[in-house]
């Protein structure tokens, strides 16, 4: 124990059962374990993480509603209600298990979305850290919007300036703030109130993040949030994604990769959760045909609507691509960006996507979806210029614009250059964050022996 004060002191970790959420908690649990740490998960039964990937590791299923969960499709911030309150009963009684058979648990760390799980910790106990899965400017983003909400931002006034800047929020727009709610306004601004309030009752918060790229809302998160604060990003970087991940990769996609000349392919994924309609769909694929640029395109089951899984597509698509495309179900996301062959990145903006983009410096198309991909997409383009944010939704000019000016124009080789010389600085997560972060949670149990 003197040489290592972690080692054998237990950390409980809670993520939330989606591929956005399981990742980077799955991630964080092996930095920790690498530590000296000893990890236990606790997981819904409902996307459950494959425990025979990380044998060093026990995991505890919490059950829970597996048909509730499907049918909130879409609604994601009554999703996080229905999880909070079905979950809280079954993870006081699972954490209540493991302290009857482990004296050396130090704290549990659950993702921010998990505000319930502050009680059912406090009834043990044990601190709980907060791990923010998404970046720590739309974190910020979120906090502020009910402000916004108080000063007019959401109100029928401002339907015709919806171009205009947000100067309390730099660099949104007035459509940025609208995108976000998700059905009902108020039900929104409440949610995200809670789990705000939520995190602000934690020991301590986490973000998947390096100060390079958000050191100017460092400053801001501080001074609303006073807690310790933990930059580790980027997770990827320690610990691949690939050993919590529910999804089969086709590896096809690398050797197809390997035949195509250098940054000349297009990537094209918008993760494991988003959806889109047929017509979108098909607008997309005839726009990738018609700018002739090679692709990569993950199709996965269940994003396109109605479809299991490419019968939407025109019979003649297939012909026209001729070997210039590429479509597969799941891909190795980060072995794809590192391949020399690709050039550009078409992404639904989430979190994890946008940062393993900038970490192999590949220029980004940014379409969003829900929620903190909203923010993503405003940041990658207006703030730090990594990419190009499709303001239109699927409209085929603007989307053929975009693809030639990343793939093909001097702007996307000026973007490339920024974001190559960002990929420089980022050696990996940060250690000296990291040892603090240890630190702290040794001294969570030395504080309860």
């Amino acid at each position: 124990m003197a040489d290592n004060p972690s080692k054998a002191l237990r950390v409980i970790l809670f993520p939330l059962p989606f591929q956005g959420h399981i990742n980077p908690m799955i991630q964080l649990a092996n930095i920790l374990h690498s530590n000296g740490f000893e990890i236990s998960i606790l997981h819904h039964q409902y996307n459950s993480p494959d425990p025979s990937k990380n044998p060093h590791f026990s995991f505890h299923v919490i059950p829970g509603g597996l048909s509730e969960l499907q049918s909130f499709q879409g609604d994601t911030l009554a999703l996080f209600r229905f999880l909070n309150f079905d979950c809280i009963g079954p993870i006081r009684d699972c954490l209540g298990k493991l302290l009857s058979t482990h004296d050396h648990i130090a704290c549990m760390i659950t993702d921010a979305n998990m505000y319930n799980s502050q009680a059912a910790v406090e009834d043990l106990g044990i601190p709980r850290i907060v791990l923010r899965t998404t970046s720590l400017c739309s974190f910020l983003a979120f906090a502020t919007l009910p402000v916004l909400r108080e000063k007019g931002f959401y109100s029928d006034d401002l339907d015709s300036r919806m171009e205009d800047p947000v100067l309390e929020l730099p660099p949104f727009r007035v459509k940025d703030l609208r995108a976000i709610y998700i059905k009902s306004l108020d039900d929104t601004m409440k949610s995200i109130s809670t789990i705000v309030q939520g995190t602000k009752t934690a020991s301590a918060l986490i973000f998947n993040t390096f100060q390079d790229l958000e050191e100017p809302d460092l400053a801001n998160l501080r001074e609303h949030f006073p807690l310790p604060t933990f930059l580790i990003g980027p997770f990827h970087k320690f610990f691949s994604a690939e050993s919590s991940s529910y999804l089969t990769q086709d590896r096809s996609s690398i050797s197809w990769l390997d035949t195509q000349e250098l940054n000349s392919v297009l990537y094209v994924s918008f993760g494991s959760g988003a959806t889109m309609d047929q017509k979108n769909a098909r607008e997309m694929a005839w726009c990738l045909a018609d700018t002739k640029q090679p692709f990569l395109w993950v199709v996965r089951p269940g994003l396109v609507q109605g479809s299991e899984w490419l019968e939407w597509l025109p019979n003649e698509f297939v012909e026209v691509i001729s070997q210039r495309g590429y479509i597969i179900k799941w891909a190795p996301q980060q072995e794809v960006l590192s391949h020399p062959s690709v050039g550009g990145f078409w992404t639904h903006s989430g979190w994890n996507s946008v940062l393993e983009s900038i970490c192999e410096g590949v220029p980004m198309i940014c379409s969003s979806f829900s929620g903190d991909q909203h923010v993503n997409s405003r940041y990658v383009s207006d703030a730090w210029r990594l990419g190009i944010k499709l303001e239109k939704g699927f409209e085929r000019e603007e989307m053929e614009s975009a693809i030639r000016k990343i793939m093909v124009d001097g702007e996307g080789q000026e973007i490339r250059e920024r974001a190559l010389r960002l990929k420089e600085k980022i050696q990996g997560f940060s250690s000296q964050s990291l040892n603090a972060l240890s630190d702290l949670i040794v001294s969570f149990k030395s504080s309860r022996v």
